[in-house]
């Protein structure tokens, strides 16, 4: 069975993380699990790993990773840039600023379960 290991960073300070990782997060973890059971049945497992960051970090937070490759990597026309985070500010008590997704002309904050599932079944390949 081939292996997709999908892997998600983000900050996490006491148990929190700020505003945008909590809306990927959730939507991560549902996609994968869709995606499992979709995958499954043709020979490829989706596993999910949650890695938490510190405050020294900060710049990793709301990456997500399919084998090891950055999101914008794996999608065409797909870039990593960054944003100021109140969120994160609040978690760490200074300013901050926290990674965003431009596709296709438009910045996500909080990455889209329909970008995640677009790169994760590019190199899948069962969906």
């Amino acid at each position: 069975m081939k292996t997709v290991t999908v892997e998600w960073k983000h900050l996490e300070q006491g148990g929190k993380t700020c505003d945008r990782c909590a809306a990927t997060g959730k939507g991560i973890v549902e996609l994968v699990r869709e995606l499992q059971a979709e995958c499954r049945p043709k020979g490829v497992e989706i596993v999910l790993i949650e890695t938490k960051l510190t405050a020294a970090e900060i710049g990793q937070s709301n990456l997500i990773c399919i084998n090891g490759v950055p999101l914008e990597r794996v999608l065409p026309l797909a870039s990593a840039s960054e944003s100021p985070c109140c969120s994160c500010g609040d978690l760490t008590g200074q300013a901050e600023s926290c990674r965003t997704i431009v596709w296709q002309g438009e910045t996500h904050e909080a990455i889209p379960p329909t970008l995640i599932r677009q790169a994760i079944c590019r190199v899948a390949g069962c969906c």
